[in-house]
């Protein structure tokens, strides 16, 4: 999430809205949020009901629930997906930001 909150203005200027999906409960979900001081939207899913339909992989050998990125438009059709292998497997933002450049183009 912090590497998120770097670019966060870049994705803003984009018109994208960044919501973050974690397993904590509401409670422990909005204490970090206020703690870290995180500009976008976070979604507590304590019941991995958000985790069952994007498909996140849980391994209790790596941690629990794996990284996974999802770029959905503004139809609410799934344009990009990235599934993590290990708990450091997440695009760079970079990536994710000309990915959302070329989505904009072929509109």
């Amino acid at each position: 999430m912090a590497q998120l909150r770097q670019d966060y203005q870049k994705f803003v200027q984009q018109e994208i809205e960044i919501i973050v999906v974690g397993p904590e409960d509401e409670c422990a979900f909005a204490k970090y949020f206020t703690e870290q001081d995180l500009p976008f939207t976070g979604l507590p899913d304590p019941k991995s009901s958000v985790l069952k339909l994007y498909g996140q992989e849980v391994n209790i050998f790596k941690l629990g629930r794996m990284p996974a990125m999802a770029v959905i438009d503004k139809q609410g059709i799934v344009r990009f997906v990235h599934y993590g292998h290990n708990m450091a497997d997440i695009p760079k933002n970079e990536e994710i930001l000309t990915t959302l450049k070329e989505m904009a183009a072929s509109e």
